[in-house]
């Protein structure tokens, strides 16, 4: 089952950063590798639903044109519309307020394993149908079992791997694992430069 709205709100009830993203280096470090898996320096129309309190969104946004960010829970809203000036940040619940409009850039970070099968396989049709040609989707996910989530980050993993997009570069450590996808040929960073 869908982990309830109710879950998160509890959480940030109990504490402003309930995951430590903001204070952790083990955070700061996979933004870091995340990041440097992008194959582009620059995005136009970027899309990061369920954005928590916005410390991976400020980053994203000095890299996007438009960066659109969401989260369930509105004291998380909040701080991320305090923490990344730079993107439209709004309270929508996924999968059901997923925005009209296609991206250059979804990034799914520490989401996708709180849905069920349902809900799952409709994020990933949304997030395939939402991607323009050349789009990119950044997806990272940590590996250690929860007990409340649905499923676990390796589970996720592998249902993004029957996507129609390629898989451009891949992460994967004890803790967390990052995959970028995109639609279309994979690109070459290098050959975008003239190296190759």
């Amino acid at each position: 089952m869908t982990l309830d709205p109710g879950y998160f709100d509890a959480m940030y009830a109990e504490s402003a950063d309930p995951w430590g993203f903001a204070t952790r280096w083990y955070e700061r470090r996979k933004y870091d590798l995340s990041l440097a898996l992008l194959p582009r320096p620059r995005y136009g129309d970027a899309f990061e639903p369920g954005c928590s309190i916005g410390v991976l969104t400020a980053r994203l946004a000095v890299r996007c044109d438009r960066l659109l960010a969401c989260d369930g829970a509105e004291s998380a809203v909040e701080q991320a519309r305090w923490r990344a000036p730079g993107a439209r940040v709004e309270r929508r619940v996924m999968p059901r307020d997923w925005p009209a409009g296609r991206f250059d850039l979804i990034v799914l970070s520490e989401l996708l394993y709180y849905f069920d099968d349902a809900d799952l396989a409709r994020i990933l049709e949304l997030t395939a149908a939402s991607l323009r040609p050349g789009g990119t989707v950044l997806a990272v996910h940590w590996r250690h079992p929860v007990a409340e989530y649905p499923r676990s980050g390796d589970e996720v993993h592998a249902a993004l791997a029957d996507l129609p997009l390629t898989t451009a570069a891949t992460h994967c450590e004890a803790d967390f694992r990052a995959d970028v996808l995109v639609a279309g040929d994979p690109p070459s960073p290098a050959a975008a430069e003239g190296l190759v």
